[in-house]
């Protein structure tokens, strides 16, 4: 009998944020493995509208969006659980739905993806209960996997890293040169170092660190006084009135630039434009961004306390440093830009990025769970 995949979502389509695009990759990915097996699949997405798909990611008769409504999302997803075989959670806030599905079909494979902090806290009951349910339980770091045994005393047995991947319709660039539309909008030179931070800036979420990269900004303006820091993101008005106090604070009104939101259409050449990626974030369930950003050939610092350290695999390919250290915050941006990486160095950096994190690396691993091939044992599937 083919096999019955079900993949329940929260947002698929309709906003951008790391979990939504994981949940794209992930979609494309099933669908091109359920293909190529004549398996059956579907993917269900709680806010998301029909009309929100995208559909080169999924077939619009393998694609359903509830618009909120929870109650139809929760029977259909229980109706077609009857005659499933693996049934994926991508958000540990479906762990009633997961439970019912296990109550009303025990052979039924049921699989959770872990992201970060959402499973970085103490659990509810209900929470608690759907992991000791679970049979896998997909963790996008080993930050987050370890974080699930420390926390929640989850199953060595039923836990693996499945890092996350870099979106198979994202542009690769095939040269390095800074794009003239962008620095022709930015009033930069070609030849000004830039520090780039692709975020969201919300004033809830104060532990990206781009504070500290301003603050850093105020003394290597003296090392490289031509240096500019790009901070992009969609922020709400609490955060920007923040932001720009800090930089009024530092006196870098002249190296720092706010952009907002940057459309995913141009988030390649962002990457082109700059020399480092800088996100000293201490919260990052992965990270896609600092892939994103090697994937273009671009150098990436990152933070040593979540999961990034996987997205730079523990620094083979970036480096990782104590996200509150200002100093070293300094030292390591300003011997970035005194040694910046060569054509050749930024290709074998884009290279060795995409070979582990490419759509095709990610489906070959997520196969190999879905066939059995592998023994899943707290596995680093990209180990």
């Amino acid at each position: 009998m083919a096999k019955k995949i079900i993949l329940l979502t929260l947002q698929t389509f309709s906003a951008m944020g790391g979990i939504q695009k994981m949940a794209r990759t992930m979609a494309h990915s099933l669908q091109h493995i359920s293909n190529i097996n004549h398996w059956k699949f579907k993917a269900l997405s709680l806010y998301d509208t029909n009309h929100d798909l995208l559909p080169q990611y999924i077939d619009a008769e393998n694609f359903k969006g509830y618009k909120q409504n929870r109650l139809r999302f929760i029977f259909e997803a229980l109706t077609l659980t009857r005659n499933n075989d693996v049934l994926i959670l991508t958000h540990i806030n479906f762990a009633v739905i997961g439970l019912l599905a296990k109550l009303i079909r025990p052979k039924c494979q049921l699989w959770l993806v872990a992201h970060g902090i959402e499973v970085w806290r103490p659990l509810k009951y209900n929470k608690k209960k759907l992991l000791r349910h679970c049979d896998k339980i997909l963790c996008v770091s080993q930050f987050t996997l370890d974080k699930m045994v420390e926390l929640h005393n989850a199953e060595p047995g039923k836990l693996v890293v499945l890092n996350n991947a870099i979106d198979s319709f994202m542009k690769i660039p095939d040269s390095f040169e800074k794009p003239k539309h962008l620095l022709s909008r930015y009033h930069l030179s070609a030849h000004a170092p830039v520090v780039f931070t692709l975020t969201r800036l919300a004033s809830t979420e104060k532990y990206k660190g781009y504070e500290n990269v301003i603050a850093a900004i105020s003394k290597l303006k003296l090392q490289f006084p031509d240096i500019k820091y790009i901070l992009s993101g969609k922020y709400d008005r609490a955060e920007e009135t923040r932001v720009r106090s800090l930089i009024a604070k530092h006196n870098v009104n002249a190296n720092v630039l706010l952009t907002g939101f940057v459309d995913e259409a141009e988030l390649g050449d962002h990457f082109l434009l700059a020399d480092l990626f800088v996100l000293p974030s201490k919260k990052e369930g992965f990270g896609i961004v600092f892939v994103e950003a090697q994937a273009c050939g671009l150098p990436v610092l990152c933070g040593n306390a979540d999961g990034s350290v996987d997205a730079v695999r523990n620094g083979e390919l970036g480096k990782a440093i104590e996200p509150d250290d200002i100093e070293a915050l300094e030292e390591a941006i300003a011997a970035s830009l005194q040694h910046p990486l060569s054509v050749s160095q930024r290709k074998a950096l884009q290279q060795k990025s995409l070979h582990y994190f490419s759509e095709e690396a990610y489906i070959t691993n997520l196969q190999k769970l879905l066939a059995d091939e592998i023994t899943v044992s707290a596995t680093h599937i990209n180990g």
